[in-house]
């Protein structure tokens, strides 16, 4: 004898009886799975769908709830054991269910107020309620236009669901320009970002780019710090030669001078004082140049590349110049602030032509400076400068060609120095 069971107990034993893939209450065939879990036998099939190549040779799918590998034979989900149990319990909960489910309402039977044995079966139009034949014609009713309610029943449904059919229509647009309006944003913002990494890459590469220019003019000022170091430091280790001999020679006299035996200092004069007549002949002082220590021909002048970094911004799209230059001109009520100006991205291939040359035109002498900047000042930016160094030998070719001779002086009074020295000794 089973007992009855409440509406809690039940809504508790139905959710208990929900399959996890139609999410209703377990249909037959229930099969239980290896991990002791339930599915309806359809929905088992419809999760495991085997291809042309599976058919007959078994198969394998993932329990939904606990994701427990489910390995099949050759029957497929056939060759899964039903659960009867649950199969009995399912009919115990719907015949349960049944039974404490309240009867149905019998339908509301709408009668005349003033007549309550009299149905509603015509409308006033002049009143616009509903009413019976008696209130026609002995009632309230009986000086008003009517109509029988049948018609006026049509006549409205029809127009509800004209106005029903407009109003969804009119939802379906507003759903569809909602739709839009979400992929709208969605492309706004992958175009953003994918505006924003380029323009990430392009400051990153101009960064590279001065980062390597400051590199090589850099090199430019080692070098020739190198070179005049190394030069500066033969002759401090020459003339500091020079004077240690001389220290000696000079100690060597005095001693002879001191020497009371004459015939000793006889001996020994003479040659002291070749010795002493050469040293004193054959010094020659390397005449270096006044400002041989200046660096100030490496003089650098960026303001016109920093105004053009200033005024980096996005480029002007044509098409809206064209539209705002064919429309007529209107004066003006009064004098408007001026927009700013637009002005194009420059180029990354004139720095990369600058670079090619293999040297840089920011490093003048005082005499060539104004030759070097004169024309960048008329070029205006540093595509027109690139263009006005490729008509001729660039400054910068000329300034290195005159480090290159000077150089060469240097290492030939170098030469001639030592030559010297040998020839004093």
């Amino acid at each position: 004898m089973s007992l009855p069971l409440d509406i809690s107990s039940l809504e508790t034993l139905g959710k208990q009886l929900i399959c996890p893939i139609c999410m209703e209450v377990f249909t037959k065939p229930v099969v239980i799975l290896p991990c002791l879990h339930n599915l309806c036998r359809k929905c088992a099939n419809e999760l495991y769908q085997p291809s042309l190549f599976q058919v007959g040779i078994g198969g394998r799918f993932r329990c939904p709830s606990c994701r427990h590998e489910v390995v099949l034979d050759r029957h497929g989900v056939y060759g899964l054991q039903r659960n009867l149990l649950v199969e009995n319990i399912i009919d115990v909960y719907k015949q349960e269910s049944e039974s404490s489910r309240p009867p149905p309402k019998p339908p509301v039977q709408f009668s005349c107020a003033e007549h309550e044995d009299e149905k509603l079966n015509i409308y006033c139009i002049t009143c616009q309620v509903t009413s019976c034949s008696l209130c026609k014609v002995f009632g309230a009713h009986k000086n008003c236009q009517v109509v029988p309610l049948p018609n006026v029943y049509q006549q409205q449904k029809a127009e509800l669901s004209d106005r029903l059919a407009s109003l969804v229509s009119t939802n379906d647009r507003v759903q569809s320009f909602v739709n839009e309006l979400e992929a709208l944003c969605r492309n706004i913002e992958e175009n953003s970002g994918i505006q924003k990494q380029i323009l990430s890459e392009k400051f990153d590469r101009l960064s590279a780019i001065l980062e390597e220019r400051r590199k090589i003019m850099t090199q430019h000022i080692t070098s020739e710090q190198e070179e005049k170091t190394i030069w500066t430091q033969s002759l401090l280790q020459t003339y500091s030669e020079h004077v240690d001999t001389n220290s000696k020679l000079i100690q060597a006299a005095q001693n002879a001078i001191e020497d009371p035996e004459m015939a000793s200092f006889v001996q020994t004069s003479q040659n002291l004082i070749e010795k002493v007549g050469k040293a004193t002949n054959c010094f020659t002082q390397e005449t270096l140049d006044p400002d041989y220590e200046k660096m100030d021909h490496y003089r650098v002048d960026f303001d016109a590349e920093e105004k053009v970094l200033y005024q980096l911004d996005f480029m002007e799209i044509e098409e809206e110049v064209e539209e705002t230059s064919d429309e007529p001109e209107s004066e003006p009520e009064s004098d408007p602030e001026p927009e700013p100006v637009l002005t194009p991205e420059p180029d990354p291939e004139p720095y990369q032509d600058l670079k090619s040359e293999g040297s840089e035109k920011t490093n003048p002498t005082p005499e060539t400076a104004e030759d070097t900047w004169g024309p960048a000042d008329s070029c205006r930016d540093i595509r027109k400068v690139a263009v006005c160094e490729k008509n001729g030998l660039s400054t910068s070719q000329i300034v290195t060609l005159v480090l290159y001779f000077l150089c060469f002086l240097v290492i030939l009074q170098t030469i001639w120095g030592n030559i010297q020295y040998l020839i004093c000794i």
